[in-house]
């Protein structure tokens, strides 16, 4: 890619695209979303000349393009990300093995976003950079200018929240409702 493969990005694209995007979402809004992840492959193009590494150093280095962008974005727009929502707005689940697969089973759907975004800032960005990114803690923590510590804790923190916020929703009749405690795995 960084010789100018069209076919190289290509894959690059497909693969870190809907990731990134479903991350800006969840700080900017679903709407303003696309016009930040374009603001940020623009930058990435522009400046791809200044990055060296591997593939997990391309998605860190794109996602903190994308976060800073996201940031300008919502100065400019004078908000905050915000995300209220009902818990019967969710969508009917079965039970799940884990708390992470949950969530990934359900991060092409608003309502997962939405729930995602419902817990504090710190964890809810934690969750979505370890678990919908699928960045390490070291990778996040540069990203957030945190310790890769607080990074595991926040993500840690908030897939506890919402593991308790899933197992207190309604499930199908005759399924298990009890979500086992698979945090730790992101630890």
């Amino acid at each position: 890619m960084l010789a100018g493969d069209d076919e190289a990005f290509r894959i690059v694209y497909r693969a870190v695209h809907p990731r990134l995007e479903r991350y800006l979402s969840a700080l900017v809004g679903r709407n303003d979303a696309e016009d930040v992840a374009s603001d940020t492959w623009a930058q990435a193009f522009r400046d791809l000349d200044r990055f060296s590494g591997d593939a997990d150093g391309f998605r860190g280095w794109i996602t903190t393009i994308g976060r800073n962008r996201a940031l300008d974005h919502l100065r400019a727009q004078g908000r905050r990300p915000l995300a209220s929502f009902a818990p019967e707005d969710l969508p009917e689940r079965v039970a799940p093995d884990d708390i992470e697969a949950t969530i990934e089973g359900l991060l092409g759907t608003d309502a997962a976003l939405r729930l995602i975004s419902a817990l504090p800032a710190e964890q809810a960005e934690a969750v979505l950079l370890r678990a919908v990114m699928g960045l390490d803690a070291k990778t996040v923590a540069r990203i957030v200018g945190r310790t890769s510590g607080a990074v595991r804790t926040a993500a840690y923190r908030g897939l506890r929240a919402l593991a308790t916020q899933l197992a207190e929703q309604p499930a199908e009749s005759g399924s298990d409702t009890s979500v086992p405690p698979n945090a730790e795995e992101l630890r």
